[in-house]
């Protein structure tokens, strides 16, 4: 047999396409060809394949070789390839069986060695599996053999069956053994049912009306932007935000750990942990949402269905701020290049903080601001209004006396808080399937309508503060959440002035 035909998988932004791979032994001069699109990590495979089929003790077929990655027109990157062309190489030159290699799918990159080492995007590529799989109505299960590093993220999809290799070796004795005990065997994760770590809420001293405030933020996934003197305690606030929200179901810890599995890879020890993401304030655009020749996923999708803080918010670009202004809105991303397209999820809670004026005393009990009026306005001015209408809370986070610095923290524990964040958010799911910030239009009149009380406060609020429709619908959201706190259907005007409260505008001095 001169042909054979394996599968695996590419990688274009959160999606996993098929890849055939198919390996054609032919009469004529040695040579070594890939086509298919390949990138320079493709093309450099022949080298890898070469010295690990013959460091395997494998013989290396002295003819044409010709690498075909099918479709055409799909760009293929990285060292995936590798295992599927070696494996490819020997069922065409006979060293192997190639009966049973169209029941699984290959992906791993080769040391020389013949060594398996990992991969990125493990834990997509398995989901895009037995996601066509159901779309083709497979009865059987097709299994994935991958390196043993990338195996217990893999398995973390149920409905697929991983087989775990070190070497190429291991897995060519699979399909060429004659006992089980040569055969791979399928791995199962184990991972570790357990509250996952953060810090303290009870640790923070004081600042009683944030940690409120945050409270109702976690409980409608609401955006929040800390204002405040340095050293007020902004950012062990943000830190231990984390903490106080819903505990993640099964789909949004598959998600998430999608997502990281394309960049630095996932570990069982980040299993249902919600991401907290801190960029630098001089991390660029594309830093911020992805991109790249070939698109990677940036901040905003590494925090999804988690936190994204940004720190000293007047200080990054501002060009840099206004690309958050649509995944705020529709939790995505497209990234768009000359060549391709990427979508990636981008359902991230947006927490902010910032100083009121550039020497960041205005306010301050204990300090004397320096900085004049239009110093203040042109410092608060580097965040746009259309960024700030899409950020659901605006929280002053005023210093402590001395007094109670030296005090003994002795609030609440995170875990007291998350456990009524938790009962406000089963009541959202079962009214209406989804969280308060994720509202549409129409779903905003049917469940965010106020007593005759809360409408005319609200109206008043609106006319005089000059809110937009967007801050409108916005502090409705919000108030639904108080109301949910309390556990409470119909909004009251208590709750309209709470929210209200929340949406204070930056004031200058």
């Amino acid at each position: 047999m001169s042909l054979a035909v394996l599968k695996s998988r590419a990688l274009s932004g959160m999606d996993a396409p098929e890849v055939t791979v198919e390996v054609h032994l032919a009469n004529g001069l040695p040579s070594f060809t890939i086509v298919g699109l390949p990138e320079a990590e493709v093309k450099e495979a022949k080298d890898r394949v070469r010295a690990a089929l013959q460091n395997s003790r494998f013989e290396f077929p002295n003819r044409r070789i010709t690498v075909n990655l099918a479709p055409a027109d799909l760009p293929k990157e990285s060292g995936r390839f590798d295992l599927p062309i070696a494996l490819g190489i020997l069922a065409a030159s006979e060293q192997i069986p190639a009966d049973t290699l169209n029941h699984y799918e290959f992906a791993g990159e080769l040391s020389l060695s013949g060594e398996l080492r990992p991969i990125r995007g493990a834990l997509a590529m398995t989901f895009a599996m037995c996601n066509d799989g159901a779309a083709k109505n497979v009865a059987k299960k097709i299994a994935f053999i991958l390196p043993r590093a990338n195996a217990d993220e893999a398995a973390l999809v149920e409905q697929a069956h991983i087989y775990p290799a070190d070497s190429l070796l291991q897995v060519a004795a699979h399909f060429a053994a004659h006992s089980a005990e040569a055969r791979l065997t399928r791995h199962t994760p184990s991972p570790q049912i357990r509250r996952p770590h953060y810090s303290d809420f009870s640790e923070v001293k004081g600042q009683l009306l944030a940690k409120r405030a945050l409270e109702v933020a976690a409980c409608g996934l609401h955006s929040v932007l800390l204002i405040g003197p340095p050293g007020t305690g902004k950012s062990m606030l943000a830190s231990r935000f984390s903490g106080i929200l819903p505990s993640m179901n099964d789909i949004e810890a598959l998600e998430a750990a999608a997502v990281q599995s394309l960049t630095q890879g996932f570990s069982l020890a980040q299993w249902k942990v919600r991401p907290f993401r801190s960029p630098h304030h001089t991390a660029s655009a594309v830093a911020l949402v992805g991109g790249g020749g070939t698109p990677r996923p940036g901040e905003i999708s590494l925090a999804h269905r988690g936190v994204l803080f940004l720190d000293e918010l007047p200080e990054f670009d501002r060009r840099v701020l206004e690309v958050l202004r649509e995944p705020l809105e529709s939790g995505r991303i497209t990234i768009s290049r000359a060549a391709r397209q990427a979508d990636f999820p981008a359902r991230f809670q947006l927490i902010a903080a910032m100083n009121p004026c550039p020497c960041g005393y205005l306010g301050h009990v204990n300090g004397k601001c320096h900085c004049s009026p239009d110093v203040v306005a042109r410092y608060q001015g580097k965040i746009s209004g259309p960024l700030l209408d899409r950020i659901d809370m605006q929280i002053q986070v005023g210093s402590l006396p001395h007094a109670d610095l030296i005090k003994q923290a002795d609030g609440e524990a995170s875990e007291q808080i998350q456990a009524r964040v938790e009962r406000a958010f089963d009541l959202q799911l079962a009214r209406q399937g989804k969280a308060n910030n994720m509202l549409n239009t129409v779903e905003i009149e049917q469940f965010c309508d106020p007593d005759a009380e809360g409408k005319q406060l609200l109206h008043n609020a609106m006319n005089r503060l000059n809110w937009s429709a967007r801050s409108y619908h916005r502090v409705l959201k919000v108030a639904r959440s108080i109301a949910d706190l309390e556990q409470i259907e119909q909004i009251q005007r208590a709750h309209i002035a709470e929210a209200i409260s929340y949406r204070r505008a930056l004031k200058e001095k």
